[in-house]
């Protein structure tokens, strides 16, 4: 298999990753027994730096930040997926800390999220690091 299919299949995994994540971040669900803890981040307001927020505010803006930084991998993956070999070699850092970055993201999905963003994070891993591997730049 060749490393830009890798990088196309991330690329998608990337795509529908964060489709999910801004659909799905803010919603609740009443067994959860949350409604208290969300009603208490919408109604405190307080100053930051000049200006009324919420700890709402705060929430929503991190989870739509990382939903802007899962279509900028999607971006750069498709990017790599479309380099010809022999560019690889000039774009091996950034193939493996774009890698390594969601090997991260794959460990705080296992400590702090659930089934779903475990999966997606632990796909577009492995896409990543076979891509990368693949990549390496073969002696003519």
């Amino acid at each position: 298999m060749k490393a830009s299919l890798f990088y196309r299949i991330a690329s998608v995994l990337l795509l529908l990753f964060a489709a999910g994540h801004t659909l799905g971040f803010r919603q609740n669900n009443p067994e959860w027994g949350a409604d208290a803890v969300l009603g208490i981040m919408r109604s405190v307001h307080f100053d930051a730096l000049g200006f009324n927020r919420t700890y709402w505010d705060f929430f929503t803006a991190f989870g739509l930040f990382f939903t802007v930084f899962l279509l900028f991998a999607a971006v750069l993956a498709w990017q790599l997926g479309g380099l010809p070999a022999e560019n690889f070699a000039r774009m091996r850092g950034t193939a493996w800390t774009l890698a390594i970055s969601f090997a991260a993201v794959t460990a705080l999905s296992w400590r702090y999220a659930f089934t779903i963003p475990i999966v997606f994070s632990a796909l577009i891993t492995i896409c990543l690091i076979a891509a990368a591997w693949l990549s390496v730049e073969k002696p003519a």
